[in-house]
């Protein structure tokens, strides 16, 4: 990936990760992946700190009862949306 030199450049979750990981492993110094990204020292510790934060839910069960609870409000919304819909069109054509 070549060195993006403009301000305000949004990197996609996935670049994030991956010079994220890079600065975890070490292999390189913090300068050495700032200039290969053209990412800020500052901005790549952040995206570290972030990564390393997450890292020990990652595997938890309690971050899939969250998914399974998430995914359940879902469904309910989208059937209250179902169901206003239908409302609405009714007492449109009142």
């Amino acid at each position: 990936m070549e060195a993006r030199l403009a301000n305000n450049v949004k990197y996609t979750p996935t670049e994030k990760e991956k010079i994220a990981l890079e600065a975890i492993k070490g292999e390189m110094t913090l300068a050495q992946i700032s200039s290969k990204y053209g990412v800020h020292s500052t901005q790549i510790n952040a995206w570290k700190k972030q990564l390393l934060a997450y890292l020990p839910d990652a595997f938890s069960e309690k971050t899939k009862q969250q998914t399974i609870a998430h995914n359940g409000e879902v469904a309910e919304l989208y059937e209250q949306i179902g169901r206003l819909k239908v409302e609405n069109n009714f007492l449109k054509k009142m």
